[in-house]
């Protein structure tokens, strides 16, 4: 009997590769977004789109569905607490409950790595490692808390897996390589210790693989919560030159002090948050910690529970697609 799934945030750049992976293994995929235009590209895919607000149609999303990947959610480094705590902590218990009342066997929830920011070197995180008590922002915290309701939410009957893919990087991708590449462009790229700092991407194909894995594994790898990623670390300042050289362009590293980082992140989402409007700061604590320092991961945890080992170069991909992405942003 073909398997009935329902992917939340289908038409963010993880969510149009989970779909498309889906489809290919055989699921049938109801697929939920709010952009029109990309509703339209999941229903060219093969999937059934179902638009709106998610957070008033949590029965009706999940009504015959078999398992429920959840990706939708508010990812940013900066926000009204308030709004964190709607989409990533309420509407996570929303579809909980209303997986479970619709008879789906399988939740397979979206987390964060960004759980264990911190300010220092943390290499070779495992599942055991202990995620940040003081969370750097309210995206953090949030994904935090969703994941325990996740997990607290497991039974038997009623499976609950939530991974942690590391800076997903593929052709839709929306959030980290754009982000990089216009400061690339700009041919000045500020960096701290002198970027150093190690990072690990995950290649969208296999971060899509990934949560198959654990839909497949969900009776063994039921309550637990693994690290993904592409199991490829490299230096901030080697990845900046790399994607230049990709776009034919010149950049210059430019070095910053770490202290006047620390100094002006904390000064700048203080004030920040007393101005009119609370813009977003120049720089904040968090994005502090994802470019001064290594965050890397051990990836044994997720071969054992889910049999999950990386198949793609995600520092190939991004230079693969940063052309296309750099023609966008």
């Amino acid at each position: 009997m073909t398997r009935r799934a329902l992917v939340t945030g289908a038409t963010g750049g993880l969510g149009l590769s989970l779909v498309r992976a889906l489809l290919d293994a055989g699921y049938s995929v109801r697929g939920s977004g709010r952009k029109p235009e990309a509703l339209e590209r999941l229903r060219a895919m093969g999937a059934e789109p179902f638009g709106g607000d998610l957070r008033d149609q949590t029965d009706e999303a999940c009504r015959d569905i078999d398992v429920v990947f959840h990706a939708a959610g508010l990812s940013s480094p900066w926000g009204p607490d308030a709004e964190f705590d709607r989409a990533n902590v309420e509407l996570t218990r929303r579809l909980l409950e209303a997986a479970r009342r619709g008879g789906a066997d399988g939740f397979i929830f979206v987390s964060s790595p960004s759980i264990f920011a911190r300010w220092g070197d943390q290499t070779d995180l495992t599942e055991a490692s202990v995620p940040n008590p003081r969370p750097l922002n309210a995206y953090a915290r949030t994904k935090g808390e969703a994941e325990r309701l996740v997990r607290a939410a497991d039974a038997p009957g009623f499976r609950t897996v939530s991974l942690r893919p590391r800076a997903i990087v593929g052709p839709d991708d929306a959030v980290l390589l754009p982000r990089l590449l216009r400061l690339v462009k700009t041919g000045r790229f500020p960096l701290f210790r002198n970027g150093r700092a190690l990072v690990e991407m995950t290649d969208h194909r296999d971060a899509a693989r990934a949560f198959l894995l654990a839909d497949a594994h969900r009776e063994t790898a039921g309550g637990q919560v693994i690290n993904v990623t592409s199991g490829r670390a490299i230096p901030l300042n080697e990845l900046v030159r790399k994607l230049a050289d990709r776009l034919g362009t010149e950049v210059k590293i430019v070095p910053l002090p770490l202290f006047l980082g620390q100094t002006l992140s904390v000064v700048s989402e203080n004030l920040n948050r007393l101005l009119p409007g609370k813009p977003e700061p120049v720089l904040t604590p968090y994005t502090l910690a994802t470019l001064a320092w290594s965050q890397t991961f051990d990836l044994s945890g997720a071969k054992r529970l889910i049999d999950y080992e990386p198949q793609y170069d995600a520092v190939q991909t991004a230079l693969d697609v940063a052309p296309t992405l750099a023609a966008r942003s």
